[in-house]
């Protein structure tokens, strides 16, 4: 089959690799009809997250049709429509019975590696390094699910592959992110980094009560995007003094949330985002907390910063004392997929938002190398890149 392989920095291909099979047996075998390229997939095309091995297949956003099931799937037939959770959770330890199903105890065998890192270990996800695991990821023709009976949701209606297809990922993690707000009527979210889950995050706190979402970014497409829903305030970064404008913008209290959808490779202007680019380059510090520093700076007192962005290990200068003499809540982590893609469903199936609108770019599998590339460098409005393995 064919698949998009990660051979070194800025180095991906599409190369031929054996069909997978099925290996354990509450596994299935699904054909991928529709998949994704992720924000998070660039840290691994930049090099930031370890134990990336050539020829590691990538990609955790991914549908598809069921072609072959092991012999303890009882809740899944050959020819079943599914969506498939990045995070893969066995469905049975304490994690995974309290709804914290990115926590799972079982489903990374690679345990021993985030237990060093971390303290305890993580879920395994696909296509992402053997620190989670090493499972092959899901740009690719076929991919091998384990634990196939937990978390798939099958797809039975007549909405389209595009219309369910970030119920993977972007999508309960915008949503995840904004919950994690708690958010009042009448409130203000202030949300940094429109990408996909920015994106998605903006309209969950919609969806959620929010009044006011301030939307902050350097992109002109993707500030377009962002300010698109009613409620919506876009600023760029660039042309403005952000930290000041949402001061002003809330009557000098600050936002009474603030998301962080951008992760560990923000950007930003001024000494402090050079300062973050130069210890990063040269691996002093892990990721770029750019972003983060300002999500605690502008929330309020009292207020909650919630971190969907992925952060992989170190950071340098962080406020601390602002988090702490503000009496913030911070909430993060990995997304609980399986909790979220029922509900999330309902929303669809009733019209209240059509995930798809995020998409720009739909390309075959072949051309993975260039849509990683100009999905790096934000060229040609690239937002969010969809390929079809079978086109």
């Amino acid at each position: 089959m064919k698949a998009v392989c990660w051979n070194g920095v800025h180095d991906v291909r599409v190369e031929t690799v054996p069909d997978p099979t099925i290996l354990n047996p509450r596994d299935a075998i699904i054909r991928v009809t529709l998949t994704a390229l992720c924000g998070s997939d660039l840290h691994l095309y930049d090099g930031y997250i370890p134990t990336m091995r050539e020829g590691d297949i990538l990609g955790h956003e991914f549908m598809g049709e069921v072609v072959e099931v092991g012999p303890e799937v009882k809740n899944l037939q050959v020819g079943d429509r599914v969506v498939v959770p990045f995070p893969i959770s066995c469905g049975n330890c304490y994690f995974c019975s309290h709804d914290m199903y990115s926590l799972c105890d079982n489903s990374n065998p690679n345990a021993w590696m985030t237990e060093k890192l971390y303290g305890q270990a993580t879920a395994g996800i696909f296509g992402y390094s053997h620190l989670m695991g090493g499972y092959a990821g899901g740009q690719a023709e076929y991919v091998r699910v384990p634990f196939a009976d937990v978390g798939h949701l099958k797809i039975s209606n007549g909405l389209t592959d595009e219309q369910v297809l970030f119920l993977t990922d972007i999508f309960p993690t915008g949503y995840q992110a904004a919950e994690n707000c708690n958010i009042e009527p009448g409130q203000t979210i202030a949300v940094f980094g429109c990408g996909p889950v920015g994106q998605f995050a903006i309209r969950s706190a919609l969806l959620l009560g929010a009044e006011r979402v301030i939307a902050i970014d350097r992109f002109a497409e993707r500030l377009r995007l962002a300010a698109r829903p009613d409620g919506v305030e876009a600023l760029d970064y660039n042309e403005t003094d952000a930290m000041a404008e949402l001061k002003e913008m809330t009557g000098g209290r600050g936002p009474d949330a603030t998301i962080d959808a951008v992760g560990m490779e923000a950007h930003g202007t001024g000494l402090p985002a050079f300062y973050d680019k130069a210890k990063q380059t040269v691996r002093l510090q892990t990721d770029r907390p750019t972003a983060l520093r300002q999500a605690i700076q502008a929330c309020r007192k009292g207020g909650t910063v919630s971190i969907p962005g992925v952060y992989g290990g170190f950071v340098d200068k962080m406020p601390m004392g602002a988090a702490f003499g503000k009496g913030l809540t911070l909430r993060m982590g990995q997304t609980h997929v399986h909790r979220y893609m029922r509900p999330l469903l309902d929303y669809i199936e009733q019209g209240k938002i059509d995930p798809s609108f995020i998409i720009t770019h739909r390309l075959p599998l072949d051309e993975a190398p260039y849509a990683y590339e100009i999905f790096r460098k934000k060229e040609d409005g690239c937002v969010k890149v969809v390929f079809r393995p079978q086109a």
